[in-house]
């Protein structure tokens, strides 16, 4: 991985941590002309960076398959060829990282158009299906065009809580939110389904804004696509062992939960931190390009690491860059972290980021503080968020 660890510069050691609070009302609005000055600058760096691309990302992507698939071979082998628990467990965690990689590193960057240039049709965004319960398209229209054109928009970033955590005091309470921090391990223990259920828009149908009949074109969707990752992990291989069916099952289920844990952990971490600012759904109205480049360095936030768990990661250890460039090949975001943070600098704004473990333990603290009922009010909300 010699070629990995040269695209990704690392630059922790000039990185400032600068956070936010949790309330919403510590920065002055920004003017007109801070916002004229942060849309050109950030085009600069934009097309700079995209003038560059070329064969070293194409190197870089098709390294990353190869690495990944050997990740899965050796999983898949080891999971079913041991007979002692040592083996076994190396082919979980095998399995575990190679499903990590596809659905980080590889799925969610290649869906974002990142090497749409390179006309390679397993590498293109418009036809590439991950290994995960949720169907592309359906990810591609909440993810790529709900959450990244309305990033922590109350009432319109469904991403945000993803409907069944109260992240913000501008959102309501209800008595059910004290357990939001056991909704929270629930969703991150089956996060392939509560991702591949999201456009369902559960609480839309609780509410009666939208009926079950109509969303029958997705169920189909989504029993299509959950049906083929059932067959492949849980009936599939385990069927080839034979006897063993039990073993390469319980492998399975392992490197998925494995998998569900880690890609949960790293999307909280990039908007859920204690430094995340969230916007009313008004800002939507004339919303400038200068202001959606305030609004998505705002409300993300980065983590530290070396180079595996940038690669781990999917390099949404650098949310704040991705937010800002999203078709930008992932492993160049680190490259383009200090010209971000001299813009931020120069503008007096935070740049959000801190160490894996230090923004992490800020969400638990988040999920926890907004499970609680606000001291000043008495009005209860509805438990499923807009």
């Amino acid at each position: 991985m010699n070629m990995i660890a040269q695209d990704t510069i690392q630059t922790e050691q000039k990185t400032k941590v600068s956070p936010l609070t949790f309330d919403n009302n510590d920065l002055p609005e920004p003017t007109p002309e801070m916002l004229e000055s942060l849309q050109k600058e950030f085009d600069a760096l934009l097309e700079e960076v995209r003038a560059d691309i070329g064969e070293r990302d194409a190197k870089y992507i098709r390294k990353i398959v190869r690495t990944q698939r050997i990740f899965e071979i050796s999983g898949r082998g080891l999971i079913h060829f041991s007979f002692t628990p040592i083996p076994f467990a190396l082919g979980v965690l095998s399995l575990g990282v190679a499903k990590i990689i596809e659905n980080m590193e590889i799925g969610h960057n290649v869906m974002h158009g990142q090497y749409d240039w390179m006309n390679d049709p397993k590498l293109h965004s418009t036809s590439y299906e991950w290994d995960t319960a949720c169907d592309a398209d359906s990810w591609r229209k909440t993810h790529n065009y709900e959450h990244h054109t309305y990033t922590n928009i109350l009432g319109k970033d469904r991403d945000y809580g993803y409907g069944i955590l109260r992240m913000s005091e501008d959102e309501s309470w209800h008595p059910l939110r004290r357990f939001q921090f056991a909704y929270y391990v629930l969703l991150s223990v089956f996060f392939q389904w509560g991702v591949a259920l999201h456009e369902m828009e559960f609480e839309k149908v609780v509410r009666k804004e939208v009926t079950w009949k109509s969303r029958i074109p997705f169920y189909k969707t989504f029993a299509k696509k959950g049906f083929r990752q059932i067959f492949k992990d849980y009936i599939f291989f385990p069927l080839l062992a034979g006897p063993f069916f039990l073993k390469v099952l319980l492998g399975n289920m392992l490197a998925n939960l494995i998998r569900n844990l880690w890609a949960s952990t790293v999307i909280f971490c990039g908007h859920f931190t204690e430094g995340s600012k969230t916007f009313p759904v008004e800002v939507c109205e004339n919303e400038t390009r200068g202001h959606w480049y305030y609004r998505q360095l705002l409300g993300s936030g980065n983590f530290t690491g070396g180079k595996w768990l940038h690669i781990l990661s999917g390099h949404l250890s650098y949310q704040i860059e991705h937010h800002l460039f999203p078709d930008i090949p992932a492993h160049r975001y680190a490259e383009m972290s200090p010209r971000v943070q001299e813009i931020c600098e120069k503008h007096g704004l935070p740049y959000n980021t801190g160490t894996f473990w230090s923004q992490y333990k800020t969400v638990l603290k988040r999920i926890i503080r907004f499970s609680r009922k606000p001291k000043d009010s008495n009005v209860e909300g509805q438990l499923v968020a807009a």
